[in-house]
C-alpha cells in the first residue's frame, strides 16, 4: 500500500516535469508555472495556512480535511520543484542524508559557515 502511494507521487512528479517543459495550454499547472516562483509561492503560503487551520479540526471529518489540504500543499510544493528543475528524488536524497541527525544539530550546522563575517584580512 505504501509503495503504491509513493509511486503516485513519482508519477505526479513526472507529469509536473512534463508540464514544466511543454506548458500545455489550459493546464492549471501551466498557469502556475507561467506565474513563476511568486505565483506558485503565494499558492504554497495559502495552502500551508489552510493545512494549519485543518490540523485543528476534530473528528474523522477534520482528519479527512487535513489530508485533503496536505495533498494541496504537497502538490503545489511539487509544482515549484518542477518549475525549479528539482526532482522529488533529490528531496528524498536530502532527507536521507539528514536521517539520524538531530534537527537541532543539522540546523546549527547551517549557521556556522553562512553567518560568519570574514575578517578584514580574509576579505582582501
Amino acid at each position: 500500500m505504501m509503495s503504491q502511494s509513493l509511486e503516485s507521487l513519482t508519477r505526479l512528479m513526472q507529469t509536473l516535469q512534463e508540464r514544466a517543459e511543454k506548458r500545455p495550454a489550459g493546464s492549471y499547472t501551466t498557469k502556475l508555472m507561467e506565474g513563476g516562483a511568486s505565483k506558485i509561492g503565494s499558492k504554497i503560503r495559502e495552502e500551508a495556512e489552510e493545512l494549519i487551520e485543518a490540523a485543528g479540526e476534530s473528528g474523522d471529518e477534520g482528519r479527512e480535511h487535513f489530508i485533503y489540504e496536505a495533498g494541496d500543499l504537497i502538490y503545489h510544493t511539487m509544482v515549484l520543484l518542477a518549475w525549479r528543475g528539482v526532482d522529488l528524488q533529490e528531496i528524498a536524497q536530502e532527507l536521507a542524508r539528514r536521517e539520524g541527525t538531530s534537527g537541532l544539530v543539522e540546523k546549527a550546522s547551517r549557521h556556522t559557515d553562512s553567518d560568519s563575517i570574514p575578517s578584514s584580512s580574509e576579505s582582501e
